[in-house]
């Protein structure tokens, strides 16, 4: 199946009140068990690719050529978006567009509202013309995204008229406010804003996303998509699953140098992780149908 925007599949899920997870891409065996883990949940899945891996994954032409060949590889039939994940500029998301990219993430949330506003209505503008879809995000998500860090005091809630401003004037596809989810590990207990969650659904009608998926209670999880989280986006997850699992091998087995005898492994991990949050999710099986 070819690449596919996020818009149809996020709207379905919206109103299924299931999520669809986005699984970010950090090397050749991530986007090997992200697409394989979908195609044996039968599950509508979205690869994301953060900005500072674009250089370490050989540039977003690479990336998007590797994703293609593995979908014609691996005979995959279920919906799959290539997402550009907390994209800085509205160069860098036309660069992923032109590049084969079908859903870009424009994050102009360190700005006013009035700039974040512009350029996210830029990048709709162009990206909407070619039929790819956009992210937005609106408030400061805390935490620690590959090389984008934001601590405590910068965090803060989206402000429901602040939200429904930006989905009126620009037009996007899906809306990620910040609600006291963090990216990377959890400090503690985390406090997310279902109340206002909810209503942010509610007075904007789009499909919600919620950064920071790993860590989360199952509850919190399920709750969130009662809210009205369409998306949810995992990564640090399953860089540990992956990780823990090199670490057992060659401390099993010091003598080993065959990169395949530990990456494979580490590719099962994956897989097996992802496998468990498309359940979590409820996406498992609703591969039918999301093809836009």
């Amino acid at each position: 199946m070819a690449l596919v925007s996020m818009k149809e599949m996020l709207q379905t899920a919206l109103e299924g009140k299931y999520a669809v997870g986005q699984f970010n891409l950090n090397n050749l065996e991530f986007t090997q068990a992200i697409l394989q883990a979908a195609q044996l949940e039968q599950a509508p899945v979205i690869l994301g690719v953060s900005e500072a891996y674009i250089p370490y994954m050989g540039g977003l032409p690479c990336i998007a050529g590797i994703v293609k060949a593995l979908i014609e590889h691996y005979g995959i039939t279920v919906p799959v978006a290539l997402h550009l994940d907390h994209g800085s500029s509205y160069e860098v998301c036309i660069k992923a567009i032109h590049a084969g990219f079908t859903s870009v993430m424009i994050d102009a949330s360190h700005h006013s509202l009035e700039h974040n506003i512009e350029v996210t209505r830029q990048v709709t503008q162009a990206a909407h013309v070619l039929g790819v879809s956009v992210e937005s995000e609106l408030g400061r998500i805390t935490g620690r995204e590959d090389d984008l860090v934001v601590d405590d005091a910068d965090g803060m809630y989206a402000v429901a008229e602040d939200c429904v401003k930006m989905v009126q004037e620009t037009g996007i596809d899906c809306l990620a406010p910040a609600l006291g989810s963090v990216h990377g590990p959890y400090r503690g207990q985390p406090k997310l804003g279902f109340e206002r969650m909810a209503e942010i659904k509610e007075l904007t009608g789009v499909p919600l996303v919620l950064h920071g998926g790993s860590g989360l209670p199952d509850d919190e999880i399920r709750q969130a998509i009662a809210c009205g989280t369409a998306k949810i986006n995992v990564n640090t997850d399953n860089q540990i699953a992956c990780t823990a699992t090199i670490r057992k091998f060659l401390n099993d087995h010091p003598d080993a140098y065959d990169p395949r005898n530990y990456l494979i492994p580490a590719r099962e991990a994956i897989i097996a992780s992802v496998r468990a949050k498309i359940q979590l999710f409820g996406s498992a099986g609703k591969a039918g149908g999301n093809v836009g």
